[in-house]
């Protein structure tokens, strides 16, 4: 059997189902954004590990060094974020290809590193034959009862994110399409470039109660909404017009004819915060969430007791099956 057969998670899972029986009694593994390790009576440290590969995840003629050294980390702090954590620490591992960067290029990357605060402990650096390598993990913590997980959504919940979203895969396709430059093009491109973790919101949701479960929209909510459903044995209904696009996005999508709600969809890389809430609490998390941060939650959708798939509505009624990006 071919990797490419089995995708990206089917991959995953395999190599997880070889480790649940060495992982220690109170441990938690694979199967959310970050791992959880007890630290202490009513604590949890939270780990979590990504890897960003030249002309996989980034163009580098395309992209900064300092654009480039905030991303990659960004994309890590997110994972804590999903989970209602505070990021600690931080380790690198860098390969960076002979005759093709300089001392001026890594201080430009480290400056964008360290541009979100977090310390770097250590890590490692090497040589690379051909691209940039970068692997980074982030040692968060949170209070037990404030981790959010996959498995915790119930029928019922409404489906909600902290966010518009596509404005990261309008910024790709800019980049693919090499659009002609203007100002909405390039502040795409810098949103592709430069997401913002939401990690502010991530801890002030694991606080709270009405919230269920979480995770960060990577691959788009197509793909990350299905890893919900599926660690909690839900369906799910998504009304497509009620999905959050900016007007920036719209703009620049009926300009180049692009489906602005299929790329909010499937498109990946927004770091926006998708999560589950208590139908009977949302009102009130709405209004305390205003008054933290001065914009509103989005509902897009609703689970339901079923079996793990997302029924989208439109206009037109359900719509053709949609997914976000796989590696494979």
């Amino acid at each position: 059997m071919k990797i490419k057969e089995i995708g990206e998670f089917g991959l995953i899972g395999r190599i997880a189902s070889g480790f649940r029986d060495l992982i220690p009694n109170g441990w938690e593994g694979i199967g959310d954004d970050c791992a959880v390790i007890p630290w202490g009576d009513d604590r949890s440290l939270l780990v979590t590990t990504d890897l960003l590969v030249e002309n996989v995840h980034f163009l580098r003629e395309r992209i900064s060094a300092y654009e480039l050294g905030a991303k990659s980390l960004a994309v890590n702090l997110s994972d804590i974020a999903a989970m209602g954590g505070r990021p600690a620490a931080t380790f690198l591992s860098l390969g960076l290809p002979p005759g093709t960067t300089d001392t001026k290029w890594c201080d430009a990357f480290f400056d964008g590193y360290r541009s979100f605060g977090v310390p770097l402990l250590g890590g490692d650096t090497t040589s690379s034959p051909e691209g940039i390598v970068i692997n980074i993990t982030v040692l968060g913590t949170a209070g037990n009862s404030h981790i959010k997980r996959r498995n915790a959504a119930r029928p019922g919940d409404r489906i909600v994110v902290t966010g518009p979203l596509g404005d990261s895969a309008g910024g790709l396709q800019a980049i693919l399409q090499r659009l002609p430059t203007d100002t909405d093009t390039e502040e795409l491109i810098r949103r592709h470039h430069r997401p913002r973790p939401h990690l502010a919101e991530g801890e002030w949701l694991g606080a709270q109660e009405a919230v269920h479960a979480m995770m960060d929209v990577s691959d788009g909510v197509a793909s990350d909404l299905l890893h919900i459903l599926r660690a909690s044995s839900l369906a799910a209904t998504v009304t497509i017009g009620d999905i959050p696009v900016s007007p920036l996005l719209e703009r620049t999508a009926d300009k180049y004819g692009w489906d602005a709600r299929k790329l909010a969809l499937t498109g990946g890389e927004d770091y926006v915060l998708l999560l589950t809430v208590d139908p009977a609490r949302f009102d009130e998390l709405q209004a305390n969430f205003r008054r933290q941060f001065g914009r509103r939650l989005h509902v897009i959708g609703e689970c339901a007791a079923g079996a793990p798939e997302i029924v989208y509505r439109g206009e037109e009624g359900q719509s053709a099956r949609l997914m976000g990006f796989n590696h494979f």
